[in-house]
Order: structure tokens, then sequence, then C-alpha cells
């Protein structure tokens, strides 16, 4: 059982507790099995603290230093919003429903943990041990996980056939595909109808683009129209690389190309999606277009058009089938 003069100590609330914290710094307090749920421990001192099997339900510990505690089986179902948990133990501890935003658990052994509908927003897990976490329902965006160990993460709920991943990220996104038909739906529609099309968005351009998007639109693609007004960022490039493996062809206008020639040399060698290129007449292409070409096949060759009028006329025949061919063609090689 916990130390009852640690208990007491901690009952009288937060500031008389860090007083006595401070001028005891050597103490390391002795609060396993204690029950304090409900309690109001905002920016608490525990570091090092023995709360092994803790009964935390409903605990107000927001702030809180909780380093180096331990906290084996403890059942922890708080607001640990920016606590401090570096190299806290955490094994087998019930964390359902609690909530992590903010905080850092950095070097905290999580290995057999309930995070069953845990909130980890901008929560830190570099270093972390989440090796066997029970993960369903997480919400968890923005983490850091370098050298976390994400191993037999388990995505359903108790009491079901488990199934387990090793990223802490993907998992719900795996939970959702295995579970609803729809997101498998709209997986399959991402990949046999996302268009890219990249080009110059200067008034003059911005037309031609806006209307070969609405002309996929009715021939039931899903356009992503990407415009370049910050060229040269490595941001910019990481995203159209994203869109352009997500779709199912490409359409790259190469008239007044601005950073298109770039986003090309960064996508295509690594990117096996058709590339369609158009090119007002009258125009060349530009320099390194040709090697670009010569070297992937599938690059096509760039469709001239004399007009947007014909170009929209020809959209099927000249720009979408070819591209389509050669999607087919890829497909039929992998």
């Amino acid at each position: 059982m916990a130390n009852p003069e640690h208990v007491a100590r901690l009952k009288e609330g937060v500031e008389a507790w860090n007083e006595w914290r401070r001028k005891n710094h050597a103490v390391e307090p002795d609060l396993h099995e204690a029950r304090l749920g409900e309690a109001d421990l905002v920016a608490a001192n525990l570091k090092a603290a023995k709360l092994h099997k803790a009964y935390l339900c409903v605990t107000n510990l927001k702030a809180a230093n909780l380093s180096e505690a331990d906290l084996r089986e403890a059942s922890l179902q708080a607001d640990l919003g920016g606590a401090n948990l570096t190299l806290a133990d955490l094994r087998g501890a019930d964390l359902n429903w609690a909530n992590f935003g903010g905080a850092d658990l950095r070097g905290a052994d999580l290995s057999g943990a309930d995070l069953s509908h845990a909130s980890l927003v901008w929560t830190n897990l570099e270093g972390a041990n989440l090796t066997g976490c029970r993960v369903y329902g997480i919400s968890a965006w923005d983490l850091r996980l370098e050298k976390a160990i994400q191993s037999n993460l388990v995505i359903t709920r108790k009491y079901q056939p488990i199934i387990q991943v090793d990223n802490l990220e993907v998992a719900q996104f795996v939970y959702l595909l295995l579970n609803n038909e729809r997101i498998r739906n709209v997986i399959d529609t991402i990949t046999s109808k996302v268009v890219l099309i990249l080009g110059s968005f200067k008034d003059e351009r911005k037309g031609v683009l806006d209307a070969i998007r609405e002309e996929l639109r009715n021939r039931k693609y899903l356009p992503i129209l990407f415009d370049f007004q910050k060229p040269d960022s490595k941001d910019i490039t990481g995203t159209v690389t994203t869109l352009a493996n997500m779709a199912r062809f490409i359409i790259a206008d190469l008239t007044d190309p601005s950073s298109v020639p770039h986003e090309l040399a960064m996508i295509v060698p690594g990117t096996l999606v058709p590339v369609q290129t158009i090119l007002s007449e009258g125009q060349r292409e530009y320099a390194m277009f040709v090697d670009l070409k010569a070297r992937y096949h599938w690059v096509l060759e760039p469709y001239r058009y004399e007009s947007p009028d014909l170009l929209l006329a020809q959209l099927n025949e000249k720009v979408i089938a070819p591209a389509e061919a050669k999607a087919k063609e890829l497909i039929r090689r992998s």
C-alpha cells in the first residue's frame, strides 16, 4: 500500500506538495495503489514517484512532472496535457481515454499499455517503447517518433481477434481500411480516377487549366490542380510527389511552365505514372524535357494544340486516351 504520510501530503494541495518536495528532494514518494481519482494535480511534482497500480482516473495531471515515475499497471484515464513523462515506466498501464496532448514521453516505457481511445496530438514519443500497446481508437496527429520502438501494436478492441501493425501513425488508417468498405471504395476511386494537373496559374494560362479540369470532371475523373506560386520549395516538391503517386496520370502544361520543369525532374524518375504534356502551338519544349522523355517511357509525346477550344475538343482523343493506354500498359507490366 501507499505511504499514508505521502498520500496525506498530496491531498493538502499541489502548492503544499511541491513545497514539501523541494524541501525533501531525496524522498521518492510512495503512492503505489493510491486512490487519486478526480484529484486536481495540475503541475504537481511527481518525479520518480512510485505510482504502481495507482488509480488516477479522471485526474487532472496537466503539466505535471511524472518523469521517471513508476506507473506500471496504473489506471491513468486522465488529462495529461503537457505533462512531463520522460523515462516514465508505464508498462501495462490502463491509459484508456487519456489525453496526452503536448505531453513529453521521451524514453518512456509503454510496453503492453492500453492506449485505447487516447488522444496523442503533438505528443513527443522519441525513444519510447510502444511494444505491444493496444491502440484501438487513438487520435494520433503530429507525433514525434524518432527512434521509438513500434512493434506489435494491437489495433483491435479487447475480445476481438488480434490484428497487429508496426506503425502508430498508420494504425488508425489500417483499422479503417479493414473495417470500412467506404474507405476501401475511396482508395479504389483515388487510384483509378485522380488526375494531377500541373502548370502555371498566371492569368493567361489559368483559364486553360480550369477548362481542362472541368472537362475531366465531366468524364468522371477527380482532377487535382496544383498551383506553382512558390517555386523551389521543398515542402511543395514533397506534396506534389505524394499527389503524383496517387494519380492515374498527370497532365503537365509546358507552355510558360514556371517551375514545372523542376517538379517533373523530381517526380518522373521515381513515379511510374503516365505524364501527358500539352504545349501551345509555336512554343518550344524546355531544354531538359527531351532527355526526360527519352529516358522514361511513361513521359508521353506532347500534344501541341492551336487553341484552347481545339484542346478541349480533342482532349479525350489526344490527351486522355494516350495517358489511359500508358496507365494500362504500366499495370500489365507491374
